[in-house]
């Protein structure tokens, strides 16, 4: 039986403490987190951020499958790119490498599924506002932000919908059949966005 989870990235209605945290205190922390990560590059703060991570979940309340369901994607990369590390470097390396990704993506999803878009639209607008004397427009570069944090888990969600196309028609894993139906479907994804910032006169 196919373990089925939910959509990576979907906002969770909650009346948790982070659901109720402001967007921009969440998004501010994560990139502090993200930058301590990378930063230092060891296995005792992924290990601390993988806690983290674990701990925000619990507090979220979004359960179990919500919470494996912002990593599940990553299954199949993170085999390959520590299998690649052990190879170039050694098992702790690999453990650095593949865990800090997934304490990462763990991360965001867990602000992704607490704020809702329209938060953090105005979260990233209000952070720009500053700016706009050096004519930097405050809505529109918020809203690419917005369309950025969004992009991940929807194009993860496309790399589930060609996996599970794949398991019901019985063809076997292959990265060359597997990439050019993604490829299709996210750029099918991008131009349907397109059209409606068309139609919504923020094509320009």
């Amino acid at each position: 039986m196919r373990l089925r989870l939910p959509s990576p990235g979907l906002y969770v209605p909650a009346d948790s403490v982070l659901h109720r945290t402001p967007a921009g205190v969440k998004l501010a922390t994560l990139a502090v987190v993200l930058t301590v990560l990378v930063l230092r590059s060891d296995l005792p703060s992924v290990l601390a951020g993988a806690g983290l991570a674990a701990l925000g979940y619990v507090v979220a309340g979004v359960g179990v499958r919500v919470s494996v369901a912002q990593v599940w994607p990553l299954r199949w990369f993170v085999l390959v790119l520590v299998a690649v590390q052990v190879w170039l470097a050694d098992v702790e390396r690999a453990l650095v490498t593949a865990g800090g990704l997934v304490v990462a993506v763990a991360l965001a999803g867990l602000v992704t599924v607490t704020t809702r878009v329209t938060a953090m639209l105005a979260a990233f607008t209000a952070l720009l506002r500053p700016l706009r004397p050096l004519r930097v427009d405050p809505d529109r570069v918020g809203l690419v932000l917005a369309l950025a944090v969004r992009a991940v888990p929807v194009v993860a969600d496309l790399a589930r919908q060609v996996r599970e196309a794949h398991a019901a028609r019985g063809l076997p894993p292959d990265p060359r059949t597997y990439a050019a139906p993604l490829v299709v479907r996210t750029l099918r994804q991008a131009d349907a966005l397109g059209e409606a910032l068309a139609a919504r006169g923020l094509d320009d």
